[in-house]
C-alpha cells in the first residue's frame, strides 16, 4: 500500500545491500584463492562463506560464471598514473603495478584463471578480459605509441610485439621466476631497460 503521507510509492524488492555483496565477492575470491576452480566454485560454499542465502545471491548475478567475473574485476587496481614525462618512467610504472599485484594471493588467481580456465569457461574468460585486461593493454599500447610519435622510440618498432616483451618478460618473473618468492626491487626498471633498449632510435 502507498504511504501517502510520504507522497511516494516503495519500488518493489528489497534495496540492494552493498554489506551482502562485499560479502559475496570476498567470499567468492577467497575460494578461487584456496584452490577452487570455477568448475568446482559452488554457489552453496560461497553462500555459506558470505553468511547469505543462495536467493541473496542470485538476486545480484544470474549465474555462476557471471558472479566470478565481477568479483575477480574488483582485484584489479586502478591503473596508475601514466602521465610521466617519457616513456621509460610510464613503463616502468605500468611494470611496478604488475609487480606489486604479484604478491597478493588473492591477485595472484587472476592469472590462474586466465591460464587454466580460459578453454573450460569462454564466455568467462571473454568477459574478463573486456573489464579487467583490455583497458590495461590499451594503456600500454598507448605508452608505446606516444613513444614512437615523440621519436623516443624507433619508428618501426612493432607495438604489439613490445607489448608482449615487456609483459612477457614480468610474468616470467611474477608467475614463474626462480626467485622463492622474493622479486628484485628494481625489476620493473630492469626490465624497463633491457627491452626499451632494442626499441630506442
Amino acid at each position: 500500500m502507498v504511504n501517502e503521507q510520504m507522497g511516494t510509492a516503495r519500488t518493489p524488492g528489497r534495496p540492494r545491500s552493498e554489506k551482502a555483496e562485499k560479502a559475496i565477492v570476498d567470499a567468492t575470491i577467497d575460494l578461487i584463492a584456496e584452490g577452487s576452480g570455477v568448475a568446482e566454485l559452488s554457489i552453496e560454499a560461497i553462500a555459506a562463506r558470505a553468511g547469505v542465502g543462495k536467493t541473496t545471491i542470485y538476486r545480484r548475478w544470474s549465474s555462476k560464471e557471471d558472479l566470478v567475473v565481477d568479483a575477480l574485476a574488483t582485484l584489479k587496481a586502478p591503473l596508475p598514473e601514466l602521465d610521466g614525462t617519457s616513456v621509460r618512467e610510464n613503463v616502468v610504472r605500468y611494470l611496478a603495478a604488475m609487480q606489486r599485484e604479484s604478491h597478493d594471493r588473492r591477485t595472484r588467481c587472476i592469472m590462474n584463471i586466465a591460464l587454466s580456465e580460459s578453454d573450460r569457461f569462454p564466455n568467462l574468460a571473454e568477459r574478463f578480459r573486456e573489464i579487467a585486461i583490455k583497458p590495461r593493454r590499451e594503456a600500454l599500447r598507448g605508452i608505446i605509441q606516444r613513444g614512437v610519435d615523440s621519436g623516443e622510440l624507433r619508428a618501426d618498432v612493432d607495438v604489439e610485439v613490445a607489448m608482449a616483451a615487456l609483459t612477457g618478460a614480468m610474468l616470467f618473473f611474477t608467475k614463474w621466476g626462480d626467485t622463492d618468492g622474493e622479486l628484485p626491487a628494481d625489476l620493473a626498471e630492469r626490465v624497463t631497460d633491457q627491452v626499451l633498449g632494442g626499441l630506442r632510435p
